[in-house]
């Protein structure tokens, strides 16, 4: 009786612990993002080569957050991360106009199954392609990542020429993501603007969706 009483008011009073997974383009802010959250100071980084795993408490949360490379070599190994993943979070760089593009064509291949229009082409070339769009395709529809939410961070909003959060959702093609739970938070990584913001939202949003797990998901978008 005593152990179920404590089981259920940990259940609704303790500590809940969280998964998540922090993609984007080489050079956007993740670890500088990853280590303001878990010591709450900037640290002189380097390209990460592999992974950085930190966690971060927030209020009544534990987040293990995995913070992958984003090179172009890395990006096909993605996908080895993403066992039970509860959130993804998608970083960009704001101030990168050039690269827009190609955050969202990582984007995209991430929600959409690209791989299904280049199986029947043969040559070299075209086969290590195939390999890697498919290593790296699909990753909010891989079967680890289907219960997991999506918060796209639009980092170094404090730099003059930014894309705000409106133009990073367009560029991104956020409007074609289909029955996901994603939002987008404008941040400054260096200063710390809008990352508690965006917990906030990845907490709640979790904590709903653990607690409505049977029920049929809808996808849904904010700002």
């Amino acid at each position: 009786m005593g152990q179920a009483f404590r089981k259920l008011f940990d259940t609704f009073f303790g500590n809940k612990e969280m998964r998540v997974v922090m993609l984007g383009l080489d050079a956007a802010g993740k670890t500088t993002i990853l280590y303001k959250l878990h010591i709450g100071e900037v640290l002189s980084t380097v390209p990460t080569i592999g992974f950085n795993v930190e966690k971060v408490q927030y209020k009544n949360v534990i987040f293990t957050v995995w913070d992958v490379g984003g090179q172009e070599k890395l990006r096909p190994l993605w996908r080895h991360y993403f066992n039970n993943t509860d959130g993804l979070i998608y970083v960009v760089d704001s101030l990168d106009r050039e690269r827009i593009g190609k955050a969202k064509a990582e984007f995209q291949v991430i929600c959409t199954h690209t791989h299904t229009h280049t199986h029947t082409h043969t040559h070299t070339h075209t086969q290590y392609i195939y390999i890697y769009i498919y290593m790296s395709c699909a990753i909010i529809n891989d079967p680890f990542m289907l219960n997991s939410v999506i918060l796209i961070f639009a980092n170094k909003q404090d730099m003059r020429g930014a894309m705000t959060p409106m133009e990073v959702c367009e560029g991104l093609g956020l409007y074609g993501v289909r029955n996901r739970v994603w939002h987008i938070q404008g941040t400054c990584a260096l200063r710390g603007d809008g990352l508690y913001e965006g917990l906030d939202w990845l907490a709640s949003t979790l904590n709903e969706l653990q607690t409505s797990r049977r029920s049929t998901s809808v996808g849904s978008s904010s700002f």
